[in-house]
């Protein structure tokens, strides 16, 4: 049945059920809605990809008494109206 995969034709047939699904007035809000979300998405592993370095860095060094600056959480980055700290316990890590 998937023999030879996706083909231009399948391609079609989803971009026009999309179409109709969501009509051609709300296309661009859901894609602006999407690279939004890939961007904080992004942001965000790669926030968790220094953390673990710098907390990979520090325990080799036996720095455990310095407490990580708290984490905040924004709408997409460079936004700072719509960022909210994070409620996590640090002492639970």
């Amino acid at each position: 049945m998937l023999r030879n995969g996706l083909e231009p034709w399948h391609l079609l047939i989803v971009a026009v059920v999309i179409i109709l699904l969501f009509g051609s007035k709300k296309l661009p809000d859901v894609a602006r809605g999407l690279g939004k979300s890939m961007r904080i998405l992004k942001s965000e592993a790669k926030a968790m990809k220094e953390e673990g370095a710098t907390q990979s860095s520090s325990g080799q060094a036996g720095d455990e008494a310095a407490e990580p600056a708290p984490r905040v959480i924004q709408a997409a980055p460079g936004e700072t109206e719509m960022a909210r700290p994070t409620a996590e316990n640090h002492a639970a890590r």
